[in-house]
This record gives C-alpha cells, sequence and structure tokens, in this order.
C-alpha cells in the first residue's frame, strides 16, 4: 500500500512537471508570434531561449522534491484551467504551501499574493523563495465558533456588498494588508487557514471575505475555489455565502464559484 501511495505521487509530480514544461513551450510560442527586432548577433545570442527565473526555479524544485502536494492533479487542473483562461491576472491565494510556487507559475506575468498565518512559514519561504509574494494575516476564530458565526452571517448586516473596510459584519477580515482590498482579484483560492481541529482558526472568514471581494469589484466576475469542501465548515459556509447559485463544478474536495460583481446593478441579491 505505501509502495502504491509513492508511486502515485511521483506519477502526480510528473504530470504536475509536465504542465510546466507545456507552460513553458506555450510562453516561447507566444514570445515567437511578436515581431523580431533587429540585433546584432552577438545581442541575439544573449537572449535567446532565455525563460524567466521563477518559471525555471519551479521547473527545478517540483523535479527534485519529495513533498506531497495537498491537492490531486485533478483538483490542481481545475484551477490551473482557469488560469490559463485568464493570466496574466490577479490572484489572491489564502494560505501557501508545496503548490505555491505553481500557482505563481502558472499566473506568470500576472500577481500572485499569498495570506499566510503562520509567521515562521512567511519568514522561511520569504527566504527560500524570494519571487513569491507572501503576506502574514492573523485570524481571531476559532472552528468551535463555526455555528455561532454561520447564525450570524445571516443578519442584515452580513447580506450587504460592499467595501469590506467599512462592513459592520463579525465575519469579514478587517485588517488584511490594504492591497487586498484595493485590489480587483480575477481568480481567489481559499485553502487556509489551518481547520482540522475546533482550536485552530478556521476558514469561515476567509470563505465569507473572499466572496465578499468578488462581489464588490467594479464590474466583471471572480472565479473562488475552495479547498477541503469535505468537511462541515468549509461546505456549509462557501454554500451560504459564495452562493451554491454561483457553483460551476467540483471536483474531489475542491468547489468552483463564478461570482459576478454586485456593483453593476441595482438590487441584486446577495445570493441568487
Amino acid at each position: 500500500m505505501k509502495a502504491k501511495n509513492i508511486k502515485h505521487s511521483q506519477l502526480r509530480r510528473n504530470l504536475i512537471i509536465l504542465s510546466l514544461f507545456f507552460l513553458f513551450a506555450l510562453y516561447i510560442a507566444v514570445k515567437s508570434n511578436f515581431q523580431p527586432i533587429r540585433r546584432p548577433y552577438s545581442s541575439f545570442l544573449s537572449i535567446c531561449n532565455k525563460i524567466p527565473p521563477s518559471l525555471s526555479e519551479t521547473l527545478v524544485r517540483y523535479a527534485t522534491t519529495n513533498a506531497t502536494l495537498l491537492q490531486t492533479f485533478e483538483e490542481i487542473s481545475v484551477t490551473s484551467r482557469i488560469l490559463k483562461e485568464k493570466s496574466p491576472c490577479n490572484f489572491l491565494v489564502f494560505g501557501v504551501g508545496h503548490d505555491s510556487p505553481l500557482w505563481a507559475t502558472l499566473n506568470q506575468g500576472g500577481r500572485t499574493l499569498f495570506l499566510e498565518e503562520s509567521k515562521y512559514w512567511t519568514l522561511e519561504l520569504n527566504k527560500e523563495i524570494p519571487w513569491l509574494e507572501i503576506r502574514h494575516v492573523m485570524y481571531k476564530t476559532k472552528v468551535s465558533e463555526a455555528k455561532k458565526l454561520f447564525d450570524i452571517g445571516k443578519s442584515k448586516q452580513c447580506q450587504t456588498v460592499g467595501d469590506p473596510r467599512l462592513s459592520k459584519c463579525p465575519l469579514v477580515l478587517k485588517e488584511l494588508p490594504s492591497e487586498v482590498y484595493e485590489t480587483e482579484w480575477d481568480l481567489i483560492m481559499v485553502d487556509a487557514p489551518t481547520a482540522f481541529t475546533k482550536n485552530l482558526p478556521g476558514r469561515m472568514t476567509a470563505i465569507y471575505t473572499a466572496g465578499l471581494l468578488a462581489k464588490n469589484r467594479r464590474d466583471g466576475e471572480t472565479d473562488v475555489f475552495v479547498h477541503d469542501i469535505d468537511r462541515d465548515v468549509e461546505d456549509k459556509f462557501s454554500r451560504s455565502f459564495l452562493c451554491e447559485g454561483y457553483t460551476t463544478e467540483q471536483v474531489g474536495r475542491l468547489r468552483h464559484y463564478r461570482i459576478p460583481s454586485h456593483m453593476s446593478g441595482d438590487h441584486t441579491p446577495f445570493c441568487p
């Protein structure tokens, strides 16, 4: 059984590496479609086939690591497909992990911002992978408070769309870096904070805030992904506050919502 798991893990890592090579091929193909600039031969040699450092580092990392990604290949494929459609774009990720370089690389040329609860993990990754954009954030909730917060979320103050910083809803994360509120995010991934015991923060506020950020953008739509929806909190809060009517698909433990702006029309209900 152990050998089977190792074999499966190696296969998944190989598939991710293959995907990154396809990304590299796409990068070269797009680059070749631009009108070439005539340069001296010596100058041309110095730039020929040069790829972004972040891409080469990511290829090496996944080719040599023994770490197991927390999302399956099928789950990763859902987000990577949307990134292929929208990148370069603005991608907000709650949490960092072994898959973080993958998300930033698949959004080559765009902005991928990670919000991490562990100060130690934030500092370590900033040293190890300095090109990742990571911000340390704090959560004040506990999984044990989920039922109380869910009931509060049904109140009028939590069913109103507006600037999260001005909201009176206790479910809103108001102490995130200002850039989080000032950016219109094309994709948001909720895969943190930790939530596997009752004393940990849980993802109640992260899920609610992700939905509010999506609905409060000026126009357009935001793709929101929630991982671990096999757990009660992730399932219940995403259905209620990201809205079941905005669900597009579910693969494994990943659920995908496509949430339109609520600011471009009058009297748009919190959920359809």
